[in-house]
């Protein structure tokens, strides 16, 4: 029944895109709509990677959708860079590790069966790479914090820093896949779609999944003022996580499934592509843009980030699931949300 009703609520994506371009709907009811139309879309890319898995594996599976989840973050950065708004992309970006850490992992963890074997060895690279990342923004958080943090100093040292990561990335993530693709898989099960269908199905979801986080971007200054929320916390809680609604969604169907290999692989991976893909992507595109994108974090996000790291490293350094570690992340990350809307701008 439930697959039904999320089957007829993807009829919200195409009506929420014609509300849009075809009325003068209020921006706030906008929002609400693109709120919704995210979460069966988030379950069609879930829905659609679980079937793309059977015939690649967890690994590569989780791979698949953290790829395709992260393709509206970086859609929406680039919307902000753009706009000249350097403090929703950074906060929106440092939202996503957290969240994809903390809130994602944790539900999955939480709505999974209790014990199942993970990943450990994959789980643990994905992890070093976040911890690189934060590592690597230091100097040029630093720089932001004596002056301005957007002038051209900054920019000129998040270019190396981004190519650095980038590299990093390609080319631990290959040798990753590499393993992946070496391990034995079984068959596909009976009635798995076939690995074309599932990956055009992802392809379609992605690209409506796009267009209404686009949407979302532009009626956000209207939610801001309607709750009284400062930017900060818009971009670094919220637009966080509307804008990986895709990975969030699929990590939590898959992980109620029993399927917490994969699950926990869509979690923990996303969060590496955001730092080491999305981020320096970002980055190195917004130098083609008025306005040149610095690395410059605020403390918050990177103590943010540097807690949510190590508080996942030691929730899987025994190489399984466990609810009451989910509910303690789940905790940690209301905590980092609640700490955030504390701060307010810079």
């Amino acid at each position: 029944m439930t697959r039904w009703i999320l089957w007829a609520l993807l009829a919200l994506a195409p009506v929420t895109i014609a509300v849009n371009y075809t009325t003068h709907a209020d921006k706030t009811l906008l929002f609400v709509l693109a709120c919704a139309a995210l979460i069966p879309l988030a379950w069609l890319i879930g829905e659609a990677t679980e079937h793309a898995a059977e015939h690649t594996g967890p690994g590569i599976g989780g791979f698949l959708n953290a790829s395709f989840g992260n393709a509206p973050e970086l859609i929406i950065a680039l919307f902000a860079v753009s706009s000249g708004l350097p403090q929703v992309v950074k906060g929106s970006l440092a939202g996503s590790v957290i969240s994809n850490l903390l809130l994602v992992f944790g539900v999955a963890q939480i709505v999974g069966p209790d014990g199942k074997e993970l990943d450990r060895r994959s789980l643990l690279a994905q992890l070093g790479l976040c911890g690189v990342f934060v590592a690597l923004l230091i100097p040029v958080v630093v720089i932001g914090y004596d002056g301005n943090p957007n002038r051209h100093a900054a920019v000129v040292w998040s270019i190396p820093v981004s190519v650095l990561l980038l590299a990093l990335y390609l080319a631990v993530t290959s040798r990753n896949l590499r393993r992946h693709k070496a391990a034995p898989r079984r068959e596909a099960a009976e009635g798995s779609w076939p690995l074309a269908r599932s990956l055009v199905v992802l392809g379609i979801a992605t690209a409506a999944t796009a267009m209404v986080s686009e949407i979302l971007v532009h009626s956000l200054d209207a939610f801001a003022h309607a709750v009284g929320a400062s930017e900060f916390f818009i971009s670094a809680v919220i637009v966080a996580i509307v804008g990986n609604a895709a990975e969030h969604g699929g990590a939590v169907v898959i992980a109620h499934a029993g399927k917490m290999r994969l699950a926990s692989e869509i979690a923990i991976s996303s969060s590496a592509q955001v730092g080491l893909l999305v981020t320096p992507i970002v980055m190195l595109l917004s130098l083609f843009f008025a306005h040149e994108l610095a690395l410059t974090f605020r403390w918050e996000e990177m103590a943010g980030m540097a807690g949510a790291v190590a508080l996942t490293i030691t929730m899987v350094r025994d190489g399984r699931s466990r609810r009451w570690e989910g509910a303690l992340l789940v905790l940690a990350y209301a905590g980092v949300a609640v700490g955030f809307f504390a701060a307010g701008d810079r």
